[in-house]
């Protein structure tokens, strides 16, 4: 506890320096948050920095933000809503669970899909956040609108999330109607944000998948 709130401690203070007293409110009462959850083990520190970093760039761009909101039995990361329009960040570290050591990547592929799926018909807008240093593997198909999905490409979809993630089910209606909109790249040792297209984040990893030839056997499996 001690280590998490020293940690948190100085993130914000680096996060607050130089801001209007507004901003810095703001990110003084969301650190407090994260402390009360994790006084009761349900966040992270690895997690929380990078929430709280996406959430800065958030509230300088006029956004109101909450931290692992309850959406309908789901918890979401970041909560923002600005006006008549909401949107939904979850923070990807690109950890995997000691149980997926010989799968990680199809493991990650799946968490990916089922965090577009289920959570962006919460919002109006859908993001993914990471940090600089992980290769984030987006579903194509997710990105395209969904009207231009065909029933062989959401089947697939739906095939990769059952994998893992069947308690409950991702629905057809969920894969049909999902979309990313954002990927947010998130510096933690400078407190810097950068935000991007899906398609251009993608475009700009996508060697990095080519130059192995396994990763790129992987890739070629999307839908």
């Amino acid at each position: 506890m001690q280590e998490f709130e020293r940690d948190l401690e100085v993130l914000a203070k680096k996060l607050c320096r130089g801001e209007e007293e507004n901003v810095s409110k703001e990110i003084v009462r969301l650190k407090e948050h994260l402390k009360v959850l994790h006084s009761k083990n349900l966040v992270k520190i690895n997690h929380s920095v990078m929430e709280l970093v996406c959430a800065k760039y958030l509230v300088l761009a006029g956004y109101i933000v909450d931290l692992e909101k309850s959406l309908n039995g789901l918890s979401c990361d970041i909560f923002a809503s600005k006006g008549l329009g909401t949107m939904i960040i979850e923070v990807e570290t690109g950890f995997v669970p000691p149980d997926h050591a010989l799968d990680p990547s199809t493991y990650i592929r799946a968490r990916i899909a089922s965090k577009i799926t289920r959570y962006s018909h919460f919002a109006e807008k859908f993001g993914l956040a990471v940090p600089p240093h992980y290769v984030m593997p987006v579903p194509k198909v997710l990105m395209e609108p969904p009207r231009n999905r065909s029933s062989e490409e959401i089947m697939a979809i739906k095939a990769l999330c059952d994998l893992y993630y069947s308690n409950p089910p991702v629905s057809l209606d969920e894969i049909k109607n999902s979309h990313i909109h954002a990927v947010y790249i998130l510096d933690v040792d400078n407190g810097v944000v950068e935000e991007t297209e899906p398609v251009t984040y993608i475009e700009k990893t996508e060697n990095l998948f080519l130059s192995n030839k396994v990763l790129a056997a992987i890739n070629q499996s999307y839908v």
